[in-house]
This record gives C-alpha cells, structure tokens and sequence, in this order.
C-alpha cells in the first residue's frame, strides 16, 4: 500500500518597471519581489534565475521534510524526479518572462489559447488587438489633461466657496 503526502507551496511574485533617462536615453529597468506565501520570507531581485533558486530551495526544504523518514538514497531519488520539472522551468521561464515584457499582446494570446478550453468564462478572449504601447506623446497628453483638469477642479472649488458663504459676505467679496 502506498501513501501519499501532500504540501503545497505557494509563491507570488511581483515586478516593478522603472523607466528613466541617461544620457538622453530611454532605459527601463525591472525589478522583482518573490514572496513564499506559506512562511512569508520574502526576496529582491534584478534576475530572474534569482527567483527560480529561492523557489527552487524552499520546494528543496519542503521535501526534505516530507522525507525525513526515507533512506538518503530514496530522498536523493524523490528530490531528483522533484527538480525535473523545475529544470523546464529554469530553462523556459526567463525567456517567457522577457517575452511577455516585450510583448504582452502575444503572450496573453497564447495563454488565452492554452485555457480556452476550461470554460465560458475563461475562454472569453480579451480584446488585445486593440492595445497599444504607450508613447511619450501619450504620457505627455495625460499629464496635460491632469493639470487641465486639477485647475477646473480648483476653480469650481472656488465658485463652491463663495456660493457657501452667506449672501452679505459673498456682495462683499464680489464687490473687491
């Protein structure tokens, strides 16, 4: 008879996307944060492969663990055919993740196509064909309409102002 002994591991990982300019040049920068959610520990990193060995010792600390009552050679084995999987990913995820960045339209389709499958719901595609990259021009314009509409703001917080005071005292405002 077997026996089978479950664990889960969880890990979230988050980018941040800094662009700035150097020496008159656009340059971007991506910066990670992982985070194992079962014990909390948490790293920083500026490459990837930084992420895949955290992920790949905790998963390393989990079936040590789960194996404490095994032989040394029966655990070399489990932890073997445990890593093969992350082998694939060590060698694929970088080069998806730099794809994704580069291209998020082609990647979110093929993830699309990978799922259509599991339902309705999940098989309705998102309407990728219509993004686009936002430009500086883009940048510039919704900074132009931010300040165009802070001082509409301002101004109708103004009018508010008066309207709010009593009638003698706004006479004597408007009169100045």
């Amino acid at each position: 008879m077997s026996t089978k002994t479950n664990q889960t591991a969880s890990f979230m990982v988050r980018f941040t996307q800094n662009i700035f300019e150097e020496n008159g040049e656009s340059n971007v920068q991506w910066r990670g944060r992982i985070s194992h959610v079962q014990d909390g520990e948490q790293l920083n990193f500026a490459n990837f492969n930084d992420a895949i060995t955290f992920m790949q010792q905790k998963l390393t600390d989990l079936t040590e663990e789960a194996t404490q009552d095994k032989t040394p050679e029966e655990r070399e084995g489990i932890l073997s055919k445990s890593f093969n999987v992350w082998k694939k990913v060590a060698q694929s995820g970088p080069k998806m993740l730099m794809e994704t960045i580069k291209d998020p339209r082609k990647q979110v389709s093929q993830l699309q196509d990978q799922i259509s499958h599991l339902g309705d719901e999940l098989s309705n595609k998102v309407g990728i064909n219509d993004w686009r990259t936002a430009s500086k021009t883009d940048f510039n314009k919704i900074i132009d309409t931010l300040e165009n509409l802070s001082a509409e703001v301002k101004q109708i917080n103004e009018k508010v102002d008066q309207l709010q005071q009593p009638k003698t005292t706004r006479k004597k405002t408007t009169k100045k």
